[in-house]
């Protein structure tokens, strides 16, 4: 039997960054390079290895085609810059060893169990998070994901056709890889303090997700004029670089005003050299909370027509002020994730094996600010839950990120302790595909 930690250990130095944090990229040789290792690690096991129309890679123990719809477990191996070394794969890792765990204890399956890897989850090259999730329950149509562009240029098509493997024909929703999936469990790490700041008589390694917050992007592009930086008078410059330090304030501002989290991380300046003044800045912003109307509210309500001819067409160069929003700078939405709300019964049936080391209280139940791809297949109708493994630091997308080798062990426990309930004829969450 294979621990977590070898397998982590395994890829360690793939995508390292010199910062220490990781440099993953979808369909980058990093990428694919990871796509290499699970697809070694099924074949070890003798699981049959699948690629959906997605790119989406699923190892299968049983035939779900024959059998299922089976249980499925997994996440992602992608990263952001500069990324940690567990968000996703640490849910991976865990899926494989939990499999090994299963195996050990003889656990006899009357039905398939799947182990996922999503491709792209963090959107870090593309710029749309869930990228390999959306495309195959076709949350969003493939010939926008298809025309999404890099950072050089680069068209996703494009990768996809250098790097071989999907056909760009069939590319997009997938209704056979949908049809094995009777239900979905994700293990992630926590990318926040709740676990690590529990009081030591409540401690748990392990919590059970209740839902995932609505979340949104949105691009606010900002028109300047390129000029020369060493003759051009302040008083004769049209510079975006101010309209966009108004604009990282304005979210700030917006962002408190609604009790909501607001993130401009992510800019694109032209011609972005040292001594020009820029032609045009494009700006990204990230808003989340525990209410779609929160979110909203950070972008504010529309202006009117009279507002648009006041501010001289877009709003750009003026503060939208703490109550407004950020309306006024037009900004343009690229991705939106309602709220997802995990199913009630499978969580229950996770709360019923999940519990705390040492302790009678059940396991704590948490929602999460961060994007999963169990939520876009939560909205897709799969029933869905999802475990957090304590991360100590607090800190995610970041090479703070991390997780004790203790805790991760318990994850894996209490990942093998729901699939065994789900693999076998205990009784099933009457939302479940499946006949028990």
């Amino acid at each position: 039997m294979t621990g977590v930690g070898p397998l982590l250990e395994a890829i360690a130095d793939v995508g390292r960054a010199p910062s220490g944090g990781y440099e993953r990229f979808a369909w980058t040789a990093h990428d694919l390079t990871l796509r290499e290792w699970f697809a070694a690690e099924a074949a070890a096991r003798g699981l049959s290895l699948v690629v959906d129309r997605a790119g989406n890679q699923w190892a299968w123990w049983g035939d779900p085609d024959t059998d299922g719809p089976g249980v499925v477990t997994g996440s992602h191996l992608d990263s952001v810059p500069g990324g940690g070394a567990f968000d996703g794969p640490l849910g991976v890792a865990s899926a494989f060893a939990a499999l090994d765990a299963l195996r050990a204890a003889d656990v006899v399956p009357v039905r398939p169990l799947g182990i996922v890897n999503f491709s792209d989850e963090e959107g870090a090259r593309f710029g749309l998070a869930c990228l390999g999730s959306r495309a195959v329950t076709g949350t969003v149509g493939a010939d926008r994901l298809l025309a999404l562009r890099d950072g050089v240029g680069d068209s996703f098509a494009d990768v996809l056709a250098r790097v071989g493997g999907v056909r760009l024909e069939h590319y997009g929703r997938d209704d056979e890889a949908l049809a094995r999936v009777g239900v979905f469990v994700e293990l992630h790490v926590e990318q926040g303090r709740y676990l690590a700041d529990l009081p030591p008589e409540e401690e748990a390694p392990v919590a059970i997700g209740a839902a995932i917050w609505p979340h949104g992007r949105w691009r606010v592009d900002l028109a300047g004029e390129a000029n020369h930086a060493g003759t051009t008078p302040l008083a004769h410059r049209h510079d975006p670089m101010l309209d966009l330090a108004r604009l990282i304030t304005d979210v700030r501002a917006a962002a408190e005003h609604a009790g909501a989290l607001a993130t401009l991380a992510k800019v694109d300046v032209d011609p972005n050299g040292v001594n020009a003044i820029p032609s045009r800045v494009r700006a990204w912003i990230d808003a989340r909370a525990e209410t779609e109307d929160a979110v909203l509210a950070v972008l504010g309500p529309p202006p009117t027509a009279a507002t648009k001819s006041a501010l001289g067409g877009s709003g750009a160069g003026i503060g939208a002020g703490a109550g407004g929003g950020l309306a006024r700078w037009q900004p343009v939405e690229e991705s939106w994730t309602p709220a997802t709300v995990f199913d009630p019964a499978l969580a229950a049936r996770l709360a019923d094996v999940v519990g705390r080391p040492g302790s009678d209280l059940p396991a704590p139940v948490i929602g999460t600010g961060a994007g999963h791809d169990a939520g876009i297949f939560a909205a897709a109708g799969v029933p869905t839950a999802m475990l957090f493994v304590r991360n100590p630091t607090g800190i995610s997308h970041s090479p703070a990120e991390s997780a004790e080798a203790a805790d991760c062990a318990a994850g894996v426990r209490a990942l093998t302790a729901v699939l065994t309930t789900l693999l076998t004829d205990a009784p099933a969450p009457s939302a479940l595909p499946f006949e028990t």
